[in-house]
């Protein structure tokens, strides 16, 4: 496969793999012996890994932000210099096209399973691919979602770019920072019961046990009243949320519905009246990509933390 301009000249200046890189990617390993010099990453917070850890100059592109409405200055600034190759999933012709040699999406974050673009379909093209772990429920079983998913995440792709040490001391510092912070806090006399409302006025969408709010909710302190669903992301009735009613209710604020916009729903529907959360006005409004494993987790969980303490 021929590699962009921009490729070949970073290929002298691209650390080497002082030995071949074997990495755990849901139910694959994925082994490199060099690091990626033309990455794409999909969506909004899989793109601030990569930022996160410096690599944008072994990058060509990203896809599926402004597609979703999930574009912020924070994230705009750190891709400047890189073209978005398509709005929401890209096509298997986007990344070829592009001379990619690496993709870094998720089931549901870019891919989806039986669909056009996977990592078998890819490796034809010499494209690796290397999953996000909150996603590999959808193909595979595994535990439920925790911050060690994401902490794992940042781990496997400093390995896989040569940037070990920078990835181990960024997953430490955040170690640090929650720990420090969660320590200072006044604790709490019960978890709070938390629901996550994402769309949906007929049906809400919200996170189940494999979702990262899950493992954010808890991490702050409280329990996330559908922690006994056994799915990521679906859509359920509203009897069971007024039934466990919930003490907080988490918006996640993206796309069309503003979250102003649903807490306005929800105080202003007579059903939801007799909901804790609603009665005392308790919701804590979490962006996408604060939602969604990735770097803003940390201040997800602080934001949490604090909404859970407020009067």
């Amino acid at each position: 496969m021929r590699l962009p301009l921009a490729a070949l000249i970073l290929a002298a200046a691209a650390p080497a793999l002082a030995d071949p890189v074997t990495v755990k990617s849901c139910n694959r390993e994925v082994t490199f012996d060099a690091p990626p010099l033309a990455a794409i990453s999909n969506d909004v917070n899989l793109t601030e890994m990569m930022l996160a850890l410096g690599l944008t100059d072994r990058m060509v592109g990203y896809t599926g932000v402004s597609g979703w409405k999930t574009l912020d200055e924070t994230l705009r600034a750190g891709v400047a210099e890189l073209p978005e190759l398509s709005a929401k999933y890209p096509s298997k012709e986007v990344l070829i096209g592009a001379g990619a040699d690496f993709y870094f999406a998720g089931w549901n974050y870019g891919m989806k399973a039986g669909g056009e673009v996977t990592p078998e379909t890819l490796a034809p093209f010499g494209i690796a691919v290397y999953e996000l772990t909150e996603s590999c429920i959808h193909i595979m079983p595994k535990a439920r979602t925790s911050m060690e998913d994401m902490y794992a995440d940042i781990l496997n792709l400093g390995r896989i770019f040569g940037v070990e040490e920078k990835a181990e001391a960024l997953v430490a510092g955040w170690q640090r920072e929650l720990a420090d912070y969660l320590a200072g806090l006044t604790p709490l006399a019960a978890p709070p019961r938390v629901f996550v409302y994402d769309p949906g006025e007929d049906a809400p969408f919200t996170a189940g046990r494999y979702a990262m709010p899950t493992a954010l909710i808890e991490a702050a302190g409280g329990v996330n009243i559908t922690d006994d669903l056994e799915k990521s992301w679906a859509e359920i009735g509203w009897e069971p949320v007024i039934e466990r009613n919930p003490e907080v209710v988490v918006i996640v604020n993206y796309g069309d519905v503003t979250a102003d916009q649903k807490i306005a729903f929800m105080k202003g529907n007579p059903a939801f009246a007799g909901i804790d959360a609603v009665k005392n006005d308790r919701f804590v409004v979490l962006e996408y990509v604060e939602a969604t494993p990735g770097p803003r987790n940390i201040a997800a969980v602080r934001k949490l933390a604090a909404g859970f303490r407020a009067e």
